[in-house]
């Protein structure tokens, strides 16, 4: 069992990026937990025009394994876009961290009553149980939405089967409309999820900024190291300014 752990530790050394996951949900629950302290509504006029519609629960659960899966796939089979993906994804979650510590908001777009005999409802009901209608901007499932879509677009390994990009596609855009549909988010979440996940995917996939990052970090941890210029290079070949 000890060598079959070492030997998975020698070849997937990235598994210590897995560690953010236990320190995100801490810092979510913590952040539930301050539920009853004031915090600033955040509507937009649309909100009360967008009805309410419980069938898209299922594109909302069905997030929580679309992101487990992109992390899956590309963590045994692309380490390089791999890293992307998690830059793009932590990046992300640490500022609606960040946000909700400082800017404490929430909503109160949930409807008051339901019909209970509905499996689709029970479903919502349970949502609402354990999230509550707080710390909500910017949205961290369109946010996390657009992060899983772009690994799949620019993984060749994914992206050249366009049954999976057109997939992709699909269920990151019914995830996003379900945040609104559900009442769970405002139409300014999720202006500010797309706009945050725009500037990201700028950063990481079109920028070299990351290069010159690596770069940077593989000088002062040496050669033949996961952080060397060589690998920085490899990773970021893509990038423009990538010979530095």
């Amino acid at each position: 069992m000890q060598q079959r752990l070492r030997t998975f530790l020698s070849d997937y050394p990235h598994i210590w990026t897995a560690l953010y996951f236990p320190f995100y949900l801490a810092c979510f629950i913590f952040l539930e937990r301050m539920e009853a302290r004031p915090y600033h509504v955040i509507h937009f006029p649309l909100d009360q025009l967008i009805p309410f519609c419980e069938y898209f629960i299922i594109p909302y659960f069905l997030w929580f394994l679309y992101i487990a899966a992109v992390f899956i796939w590309l963590f045994f089979r692309d380490r390089e876009n791999f890293y992307k993906y998690i830059v793009f994804l932590y990046t992300g979650m640490t500022i609606f961290l960040i946000a909700s510590a400082v800017y404490p908001n929430g909503h109160l777009l949930r409807p008051a009553e339901f019909d209970r005999d509905n499996i689709f409802i029970r479903m919502v009901c349970f949502l609402y149980q354990a999230d509550t209608s707080t710390n909500i901007l910017p949205s961290i499932h369109v946010f996390n939405s657009i992060a899983a879509h772009m690994a799949v677009v620019h993984t060749p390994g994914l992206a050249k089967n366009k049954w999976t990009v057109r997939g992709s596609r699909l269920l990151a855009v019914s995830i996003i409309l379900s945040t609104v549909f559900l009442k769970q988010h405002s139409c300014v979440d999720v202006i500010c999820g797309i706009l945050l996940g725009m500037f990201m995917n700028d950063l990481v996939y079109q920028s070299g900024l990351l290069v010159k990052a690596h770069y940077f970090i593989g000088k002062l941890v040496g050669k033949d190291r996961d952080l060397s210029p060589t690998f920085s290079g490899k990773i970021h070949g893509s990038a423009k300014d990538a010979e530095i």
